[in-house]
């Protein structure tokens, strides 16, 4: 099975961060219990602990700005895809975006993905 994996991989970060800034709750359905979250230096694994990490972040509004988005296949068999974003987000009532960087791995299963690894880190400058 041939997939797109560029066209994959904007719908899935636009779905993502439109979920995320709407409703981080709601991102459980993106995960599995063998999926991994790297939140800065905190590693959770399991779709119930990723979304708890998720929802516990210390702001209450979040806004997503992606820069750049580049996406490879992940294995040579096809169907895993690779997803380096980079952006700014901005929180709260905060006026200066933040520089942020965040790697998914996404896994086929039915006719969809899943997040198999999260890897988030806020760039400082």
């Amino acid at each position: 099975m041939s997939v797109d994996f560029q066209a994959v991989a904007q719908q899935f970060t636009t779905f993502y961060y439109q979920q995320f800034d709407a409703d981080r709750a709601q991102l459980g359905n993106l995960y599995r219990d063998s999926s991994m979250l790297t939140f800065e230096t905190s590693q959770v694994q399991g779709a119930k602990s990723i979304v708890e990490k998720l929802v516990s972040l210390p702001f209450q509004k979040v806004g997503h700005r992606i820069t750049t988005l580049d996406a490879q296949p992940a294995s040579p068999t096809g169907g895993d895809i690779i997803v380096m974003v980079t952006g700014e987000l901005l929180v709260d009532e905060e006026q200066n975006a933040q520089r942020y960087s965040q790697v998914f791995h996404l896994v086929p299963e039915d006719n969809s993905f899943f997040v198999f690894n999260d890897i988030f880190r806020l760039n400082y400058s």
